[in-house]
């Protein structure tokens, strides 16, 4: 890349960062943290698979499938609790969203528990 273009990529992510602080709720900045956290640990389980292999499958594959479900079910209340959606969600509160987030969760990690065996 040459300057130029890197010095537009620069202003755009430092734009793109600068809107984000200022403009995101803190509840949704919460969130994007805990996908953040979900994602990192995905992925150190899979390079943990590859690198060292996968003696208790069962135990990596219902490892990683919690990470990929719980950032799923993270996008899923983020996008109901955000404002601009507030016209596609209208009928369902943050309260609700936050209680079947919870569920989901506790159905999820029963079902990983038991698959682990």
């Amino acid at each position: 890349m040459s300057k130029t273009e890197q010095s537009k990529a620069d202003l755009s992510l430092s734009k793109l960062l600068e809107k984000y602080q200022d403009e995101t709720p803190k509840k949704i900045k919460l969130i994007d943290a805990y996908m953040l956290c979900i994602l990192l640990t995905g992925v150190v389980q899979f390079a943990y698979c590859c690198l060292v292999g996968t003696f208790p499958f069962n135990a990596f594959l219902s490892g990683f499938i919690s990470t990929v479900a719980s950032f799923v079910l993270a996008a899923s209340y983020r996008i109901q609790i955000n404002k601009k959606n507030s016209e596609l969600f209208s009928n369902i509160s943050a309260e609700r969203s936050f209680a079947d987030f919870i569920f989901a969760h506790v159905i999820l990690h029963l079902v990983v528990v038991n698959f682990i065996g």
